[in-house]
């Protein structure tokens, strides 16, 4: 059976080897364990942040983070969904499903967010399908980054 509940510090091994498999997809990122590890320990530990975890008996097999910002354009607060994956041996099976309904429940319900809003990979047209099937509308955004350090 599949449980859905907030990510403890025990995962987090768990929780960067399904980065590690997110990261394999996604053409801007590239898997690196320290990384992974340091950002997650960030989220784990911020007041603005929550990590939802679908666990197979007791092992994590799928996550995704929400982090909260304040938007000008919405007049309140908003979130970014982050990372939103499912083991490759587990995928097919509505875990994708249950972790957004959770997320989009806790923004609701407990955030108090007025909009949730996510990245995903142009060319993953398997998520692009995902996400718009459950009703998420595209923009007219384009994402820019720019790097300081390294």
């Amino acid at each position: 059976m599949i449980t859905i509940d907030t990510a403890k510090k025990e995962d987090i091994d768990d929780m960067i080897n399904l980065l590690k498999q997110l990261f394999e997809i996604e053409k801007d990122f590239t898997p690196n364990y320290e990384k992974q590890r340091k950002g997650l320990e960030l989220l784990l530990n911020s007041k603005n942040a929550v990590i939802f975890v679908a666990r197979y008996n007791g092992k994590v097999v799928g996550m995704c983070s929400i982090q909260t910002l304040i938007s000008t354009a919405e007049g309140g607060k908003v979130g970014i969904l982050e990372d939103l994956v499912v083991d490759e041996n587990f995928r097919g099976k509505g875990i994708g499903s249950k972790l957004l309904s959770e997320a989009e429940r806790y923004c609701k319900e407990k955030g108090g967010l007025l909009r949730l809003s996510l990245l995903a990979d142009k060319d993953n047209k398997k998520a692009l399908e995902f996400y718009k099937s459950r009703g998420w509308k595209f923009t007219n955004l384009i994402c820019l980054r720019k790097f300081f350090g390294e």
